[in-house]
């Protein structure tokens, strides 16, 4: 399933986080530069503790967040 699948799949939130003890773990960094590139793009956007974070540096857990197309960037 693509990021952005996922992100549409989440039951109307606009942001999807990994629930349980699933073997996404192996997958996480397949995930985090499918995000850089959703950012580069312009479709998303990476959070930490609810702040916007560089995907290129974040360490830990990170929250993607589709962006809606024409509303600023909450801060």
């Amino acid at each position: 399933m693509s990021a952005t699948r996922a992100l549409a799949a989440a039951g109307g939130h606009d942001d999807h986080e990994p629930e349980g003890d699933e073997p996404w773990r192996d997958l996480m960094e397949h995930a985090r530069r499918a995000a850089r590139r959703l950012v580069d793009a312009g479709e998303v956007e990476v959070l930490q503790q609810g702040r916007v974070v560089d995907p290129s540096t974040a360490m830990g857990p990170i929250r993607i967040r589709r962006l809606r197309k024409g509303l600023p960037t909450p801060e």
